[in-house]
């Protein structure tokens, strides 16, 4: 909707008349509850504000305008700089809490776990299943947009660890604003190792299909296409057996490695799980001989706590140490090693 159509509607009903991007605003204005999301909101509400600002303020002077809290005694070029002054502080402030972020990105990555993020069109189910693999509590509602900020949290499957991320869903036709504003959160994606690609398998198969586009069209747009995709088709406790065969059917070449499940009721997550493990089974083993010092003791600790620790034998002065991990920590554990003048070697 232009912004005349917007101010004629307006007028003649008295009422403030917004279009879909606002409305999308105001439905993510009334589910952020984090600062970053705030912002967000805010830098995108500006940058609309900003693209409309010479148009509404002449509409404003001509008589004022509901929902514009009397802009008509502003000249366009005050207000103008207004709004790019405040752009220019929210980007500030976005810029140092996306600075945070990376600083935590690099600390997860010294950990050496393997990152999972959930991503998928709105109202999939993501945190419903975000809760189902971590049994933890987040919020989980029908309406849109439940989750607006990202969370991480430090799961375990068969022995392995990994840090499982919820993030913003998808929608269609998301305005560039938006997918600009909400770069740093999206960005959570791009950084996994792997994607688990939530739909909701209970909805009509066109929608099914279109919602699947969208989101496959989003990943690209943020550059995390290259990334390994299991596709989790959720809510199969709402379809009988034949209709879930008929949906993995017409989804199979649409929808590779396709797992259908029921997050709410735990239906085939530990189907999910393997295939996870199979996906991600990039594990080295390793063995290193290391002296025994006073030094020894946390660095074995910390190892513990990173990788899958197989066996440790005591010889004397000497600690012989099998563990499992991904390729880079284990280059790390390598170099931890070399510093005690111990010996490392990868099987």
């Amino acid at each position: 909707m232009k912004s005349v159509q917007a101010y004629n509607l307006a007028k003649a009903t008295g009422v403030e008349a917004i279009d879909r991007f606002q409305l999308i605003l105001e439905i993510f204005t009334r589910r952020a509850t984090t600062t970053e999301a705030q912002f967000q909101i805010q830098l995108a509400k500006l940058k609309y504000e900003l693209a409309h600002a010479k148009e509404r303020v002449r509409h404003a002077k001509k008589g004022e305008q509901p929902g514009l809290m009397g802009l008509g005694a502003y000249e366009v070029d005050v207000y103008y700089e207004a709004v790019k002054k405040q752009i220019h502080t929210i980007q500030k402030k976005l810029r140092k809490i996306r600075e945070k972020r990376i600083l935590h990105r690099e600390r997860r990555a010294e950990l050496g776990f393997s990152s999972i993020s959930l991503a998928g069109y709105t109202n999939a189910g993501k945190s419903s299943l975000f809760k189902a693999l971590t049994d933890e509590e987040v919020p989980v509602d029908t309406s849109l947009f439940t989750t607006l900020s990202t969370t991480t949290r430090l799961v375990k499957f068969s022995k392995r660890k990994f840090l499982l991320t919820d993030t913003v869903g998808f929608i269609d036709r998301l305005p560039l604003t938006l997918i600009e504003s909400f770069h740093s959160t999206l960005e959570e994606t791009i950084y996994s190792d792997l994607i688990l690609l939530v739909v909701d398998m209970s909805e009509p198969i066109s929608l099914i299909e279109r919602k699947l586009d969208v989101s496959l069209e989003t990943i690209e747009q943020i550059g995390a296409s290259g990334i390994p995709t299991i596709t989790v088709l959720n809510k199969t406790d709402l379809l009988s057996l034949e209709e879930v065969h008929q949906r993995l059917e017409i989804l199979k070449e649409k929808a590779p490695k396709s797992i259908p499940i029921s997050a709410l009721h735990r239906t085939n997550i530990e189907m999910l799980k393997q295939e996870i493990l199979r996906t991600l089974g990039i594990y080295v083993q390793a063995t290193f001989t290391i002296p025994m010092t006073n030094e020894i003791m946390p660095f074995l600790s910390w190892l513990h706590q990173r990788a899958d620790v197989q066996t440790i034998e005591y010889y004397g002065d000497h600690a012989k140490i099998v563990f499992e991990s991904t390729p880079s920590f284990a280059e790390k554990v390598r170099s931890r090693v070399e510093e005690f003048d111990g010996r490392f070697e990868k099987s």
